[in-house]
């Protein structure tokens, strides 16, 4: 009986301790997969954070041997540069933010998308909020942004040049012509003409056709593996937005100052109060054309990067294939949001050219 009664004692301890074991090696698994998926998260976080910056090269892909050295396949571009006189480089001399560039007796590196200067070890300082207070250069370079919108004005050049030159030869239009006459109708009979007027639809046409295709070209182009977003920078849009803004400012005729300045048929009292309103209005216009088309293209941009990196997040067939499925009809989707923030973007800007020129007529 005593035996029995020790082997029972003996069996339960040892079920103790495999049952302590298990279950902390149970933790130990999912504190282990908890920690990969937070580090999966981060790695997709900062490739979403990648892919909506611009460069100063553009990065086709990356390989990691075995030793965890990471080979880079990229096309550098110029860096120029005014620091005490001009300073052009290759942007391949910063090897992707790792090295520090020596060019002339001066030190640059690259940090956080942003060259700043340094010494020989690349040294950044900081102020009490953490931002740097190295000195920054005048930077002129051609970045991954501005070298596709000088590639699309070539394009746009090219493309319209030879449309121009059947027309010479043939009343019917051939080749890119077909497709580019049906669109280049529509803006001119149902957003020049009904917006700003047959009388003066014409002086807007090249500006309103150049603003059209230029946004869809651009916005076609950010869908693609090449990765460039340029309408999800806000200086670009900032630039569209002001065009739009000195080109109805300046063609604008008497009766639509007077309307922001001093409004007919409107007590005096209210004039004085309205005419700050008014003139406040005409910069709010062009800022929500900025803001528009910024947000609607990099809020597409973040979903369906986010949506991708789904497929890596979750560990079954189920969630990624769902993931990828959901991510393929954003990408359709995102192809009718290129060509409808185009649209948006020129049928506003006639709104306000029609608005610049509108006679009134007073009685």
């Amino acid at each position: 009986m005593r035996r029995n009664f020790l082997m029972k004692k003996i069996t339960l301890l040892l079920f103790l301790v495999s049952f302590v074991s298990v279950a902390q090696h149970d933790e130990s698994s999912v504190a282990e997969a908890t920690s990969k998926d937070k580090g999966i998260k981060e790695q997709v976080k900062e490739f979403i954070d990648h892919h909506l910056q611009d460069s100063y090269s553009f990065d086709f892909f990356s390989i990691t041997n075995d030793a965890g050295e990471i080979t880079h396949y990229s096309l550098p571009l110029p860096v120029i540069l005014w620091d005490n006189g001009l300073k052009v480089f290759s942007s391949s001399k910063f090897h992707h933010g790792e090295t520090v560039a020596e060019v002339s007796g001066n030190y640059y590196t690259l940090y956080h998308s942003k060259i700043y200067k340094t010494d020989a070890s690349g040294t950044i300082h900081y102020d009490a909020a953490h931002h740097p207070t190295n000195i920054k250069p005048l930077d002129f370079s051609f970045t991954k942004a501005i070298s596709f919108v000088f590639l699309v004005a070539l394009l746009m050049f090219f493309m319209f040049r030879k449309m121009a030159k059947n027309y010479e030869k043939n009343a019917l239009p051939k080749g890119m012509g077909r497709l580019l006459e049906p669109i280049i109708l529509y803006i001119r009979d149902d957003i020049a003409i009904p917006n700003i007027g047959k009388k003066h639809y014409k002086r807007y046409m090249s500006y309103l056709l150049t603003i059209f295709f230029f946004v869809w070209i651009i916005n076609l182009l950010g869908l693609t593996p090449l990765g460039v977003n340029v309408t999800n920078n806000i200086a670009i849009t900032f630039s569209l937005a002001i065009m739009t803004y000195l080109i109805t400012t300046f063609t604008g005729n008497k009766s639509y100052w007077k309307h922001i300045f001093w409004m007919p048929g409107v007590p005096a009292l209210m004039k004085i109060i309205l005419a700050p309103i008014e003139l406040l209005g005409t910069f709010i216009k062009p800022f929500a054309l900025m803001i528009r088309l910024y947000a609607n293209i990099t809020a597409g941009h973040i979903v369906l990067m986010s949506i991708i990196g789904m497929m890596f997040v979750f560990h079954n067939w189920i969630g990624s294939s769902l993931s990828f499925v959901l991510a393929f009809i954003l990408s359709l989707l995102e192809l009718l949001v290129a060509a409808l923030q185009a649209y948006i973007f020129t049928m506003l800007s006639s709104l306000y050219f029609g608005a610049a020129v509108e006679e009134h007529d007073e009685h």
